[in-house]
């Protein structure tokens, strides 16, 4: 009779001990998969088609985080404008209109960039720029106002400040050759 007891008991404990297991200690919170914004951004290593308007980015390549995917997103591009000697308002960014962009892994299209190229040598055209220019590229959100300003574009980044040096390759003709 002692022995069936016991046989019970421990068959009992056997079993609660053998219901569904948790993975983890509960109340311990898991590190999410994505950390940062839901977009990276990585310059193609491929050396870039050179742009008639004489400045040309290179390749943009992004990844997305597959649980915050958009399908359509904005480009804004900066460039460094501290060496401009001016006492007027300097406009230093620009602002494409929305484009589509799908799936978890892809690559800017060269049309983006080539509006994006033209773009870029129209405003340091416009200040007479010449050599080097340090660029930053950020993917936002597709209802971005073209004219944002810093605290709407912090809002509404996808993705960190992706920054490069581009050459100007071609003067502006209104310049003079001092």
């Amino acid at each position: 009779m002692k022995k069936a007891i016991l046989l019970a008991i421990g068959g009992v404990l056997l079993l609660a001990g053998c219901g569904p297991q948790t993975k983890e200690a509960p109340g311990i919170p898991t590190e999410p998969k994505w950390k940062g914004l839901p977009y990276r951004l990585a310059l193609d290593a491929k050396e870039p088609k050179p742009n008639p308007a004489g400045i040309t980015l290179p390749g943009i390549n992004f990844t997305a985080n597959p649980d915050a995917l958009e399908r359509r997103a904005t480009l804004v591009v900066r460039f460094d404008a501290s060496g401009i000697k001016t006492d007027k308002l300097i406009v230093n960014q620009i602002i494409l209109a929305p484009f589509d962009i799908s799936g978890a892994e892809g690559k800017l299209s060269d049309d983006t960039l080539n509006i994006a190229d033209e773009g870029l040598a129209r405003l340091t055209g416009a200040y007479c720029m010449k050599g080097k220019v340090k660029v930053s590229v950020a993917l936002a959100r597709s209802s971005l106002n073209p004219g944002a300003e810093d605290a709407e574009i912090a809002d509404k980044r996808l993705s960190d400040w992706l920054s490069t040096e581009l050459a100007i390759k071609k003067p502006h003709t209104g310049c003079s050759s001092k």
